[in-house]
């Protein structure tokens, strides 16, 4: 296995009840006594990188022997579908990614939650089940940190947030509270009650004189489903099948691969996964560690450099739609995301408009590498840009809107050939007409013959084709979608 290193290490188990424990590692040696219950933990104190392998024993009225320890970073790799899916199942259509699962990496370790045998080193068979995207960002991390990796997976296919949600954390979740009030005085409890009574008072009638009738059972009217007030609403099965067992192993950080619903009624995504974060930060007891958001929808937007191997599978450049897209229900949550890393300490989006696009985005290694490069940037203080032009502020100066950015990195550009576009611009009246726009420094000058007097402006402000927006810092990161007015 690999050990988190710079951070206080728990070692864990069950022995007799007060019977006493003594860990051994390096120079190090800690013991605990086994509580009532049988339980015990120690922490090591922080340890170096090293891929020297090393022994641990656990001692108490019997010893346990660990061989073949590494101490460098260890990360949680969760979600569905996306981070879920193994290796063999893109290799087809991912040259970079089938030429380094040929390859085996001794110092860089996986640990899957669902497979039942522990620790193991990464060859071309042990990736046969293991997850494309988490493996090829731990590659990149271990080539570019020079240290050991651990990989823990721990992801199913198609699920949704609130099932990695433990109950605890969700019911006692400030924010979880206020939007359950919230959806309480739209649609009370007890009134979603009397209708389920009223329909079921109709039903039941209505299925004795179909059977009289001699109407098949399949054909019969269907029960009324009786609803459940929505802190009731169950949650947890994947968290405590595949997280919970892995708690309080030491973590620099998660990734996070998701994203599509949260599956709880009348609770957006942005409040069951905050809730979410807190409570697996909570329960992991180290802090705010890192949570790096893989961005949805996948792709959608085109790239600085569509020959660059990262960028393979990003849809291409096309023109303006005829007018600005306007809201819509249902839209996905690109925006939700920004709101929640205001609203929570530590949470990163790895940034994904550019690069390939679909349910099932084929270029993996490019998502890993994107991974890697947020981690280096946010996580561990490399000299990268992790993110695109972010929207800070905006003026305005006489017929013109200045939209002022951070995180423009070399500074900002847009595609060789093309016109930089994408923006709106509204005055008074509120509708939206595209802007002729022009680099000024960190900033972009817009403007438009149909609006005299701009209030606010948009960029990429659409549910899912952003094709036509096409602003990007010179590291290569598209700017994030924004709007000023909310």
């Amino acid at each position: 296995m690999v050990i988190q290193q710079n951070t206080l290490v728990p070692v864990w188990g069950t022995a007799d009840p007060g019977e006493k424990v003594t860990v051994v590692f390096g120079d190090q040696k800690q013991s605990a006594t086994a509580d009532e219950q049988g339980k015990w933990i120690v922490k090591l104190n922080p340890l170096k990188a090293s891929d020297a392998p090393a022994v641990m024993t656990v001692t108490g009225k019997n010893t346990v022997t660990l061989t073949d320890i590494l101490v460098g970073e260890v990360w949680v790799g969760s979600g569905q579908s996306n981070l879920d899916t193994d290796v063999p199942d893109y290799v087809k259509n991912d040259q970079p990614l089938a030429e380094a699962a040929g390859k085996g990496y001794p110092r860089l370790r996986l640990f899957r939650s669902d497979v039942g045998n522990g620790w193991q080193e990464t060859t071309p068979q042990n990736l046969r089940r293991f997850s494309a995207q988490l493996f090829y960002f731990g590659l990149k991390l271990h080539q570019e940190l020079g240290v050991p990796v651990g990989l823990m997976e721990g992801a199913v296919r198609g699920s949704a947030s609130g099932y990695w949600i433990s109950p605890d954390a969700f019911k006692g979740d400030p924010g979880i509270q206020k939007a359950a009030e919230a959806s309480e005085l739209r649609d009370p409890y007890e009134t979603k009650i009397q209708k389920y009574d009223d329909a079921m008072k109709k039903w039941q009638p209505a299925v004795d004189a179909a059977r009289i009738a001699g109407t098949p059972e399949e054909k019969l009217p269907k029960q009324p489903v009786k609803p459940t007030h929505v802190l009731d609403t169950p949650t947890g099965q994947f968290y405590e099948k595949h997280i919970q067992p892995m708690i309080p192993y030491a973590i620099r950080g998660v990734l996070w691969d998701q994203g599509e619903g949260g599956a709880v009624q009348n609770l957006s995504q942005r409040t069951v996964m905050a809730a979410l974060i807190r409570g697996w930060r909570k329960d992991w007891g180290q802090g705010d560690f890192p949570w790096l958001i893989v961005q949805k929808p996948s792709g959608e937007g085109c790239a600085l450099d569509p020959n660059n191997p990262v960028n393979k599978g990003a849809v291409a450049f096309s023109p303006l739609p005829p007018n600005p897209p306007g809201w819509q229900p249902g839209w996905p949550p690109r925006w939700d995301w920004l709101g929640m890393m205001n609203d929570n300490p530590n949470i990163f989006l790895v940034t994904t408009s550019d690069l390939a696009t679909g349910v099932h985005p084929a270029n993996k290694s490019g998502y890993g590498t994107r991974d890697c490069q947020v981690a280096l940037g946010a996580v561990y203080g490399k000299p990268v840009e992790f993110y695109g032009p972010r929207y800070h502020s905006f003026t305005v100066e006489g017929n013109k809107l200045r939209i002022v950015f951070t995180h423009v990195g070399k500074g900002l550009t847009f595609p060789k050939g093309q016109a930089l576009q994408g923006f709106a611009i509204a005055g008074e009246d509120k509708k939206f007409h595209w802007a002729e726009a022009v680099i000024e420094g960190q900033s972009i000058i817009l403007s438009s013959p149909a609006v005299s007097k701009p209030q606010a402006a948009r960029y990429a402000w659409a549910p899912f084709d952003i094709s036509w927006a096409n602003l990007f810092n010179m590291d290569g990161l598209p700017a994030l979608s924004f709007r000023t007015e909310d």
